[in-house]
């Protein structure tokens, strides 16, 4: 049986850093991603905002357990760009973090063990500049009750450190709640005692 991940270290917010060798640039961006799919935006990006880069190396993690992970080359040699960049995330632990090098070519090759080190350290570099968070993994639930059971129910998600996501209230009440994945058992019970539908 797989242990579940509670809590997962990511970063803040962006964060930027260079290494340059013998007139080649590195030029690294490190930002917080919560899918795939704006990973690949942010990739998007900064290739049309760097558009006169020779390569566009980058990795991210994602996920509690970085369980979805993706490491490019952008024709470098193989194993070069993206897998030195994997590394730092991996050696850091972070998830939900998309790290992407830009090169500028300074005329001198720097062979395998040079692009290799220049990669690692220009992902190094930002990664530094970040500041590393911890966060909670948390499902999302939602919950109807009465109007009547509102005290009550906003009592019970301070204590269970459950975040309101959206509400809605009338006669009845209808909250799309964040849970901690650890509290969700012991929530889904409390909410019970509240005759609370979710």
């Amino acid at each position: 049986m797989t242990k579940k991940t509670y809590d997962y270290k990511t970063i803040a917010a962006f964060a930027a850093g260079v290494f340059k060798d013998r007139g080649s640039k590195f030029l690294s961006f490190a930002f917080p991603v919560e899918s795939e799919e704006q990973a690949r935006e942010q990739v998007r990006k900064i290739k049309k905002e760097y558009f006169d880069a020779r390569h566009h190396c980058f990795a991210y993690r994602i996920g509690p357990d970085g369980e979805q992970w993706r490491a490019n080359d952008d024709g470098e040699p193989s194993s070069t760009g993206g897998k030195p960049i994997l590394g730092q995330l991996l050696s850091r632990e972070l998830t939900n973090v998309l790290v992407v090098v830009v090169r500028y070519f300074g005329g001198t090759l720097l062979g395998v063990s040079g692009l290799i080190n220049a990669y690692r350290s220009a992902a190094a570099d930002a990664l530094d500049n970040a500041q590393t968070v911890e966060k909670t993994v948390r499902e999302i639930i939602t919950i109807t009750f009465p109007y009547d059971h509102l005290n009550a129910m906003m009592k019970l998600l301070k204590e269970e450190q459950a975040e309101i996501r959206a509400q809605q209230c009338d006669m009845e009440c209808a909250f799309e709640v964040a849970v901690p994945l650890q509290k969700k058992e012991k929530f889904l019970q409390r909410t019970g005692k509240l005759k609370v539908k979710s």
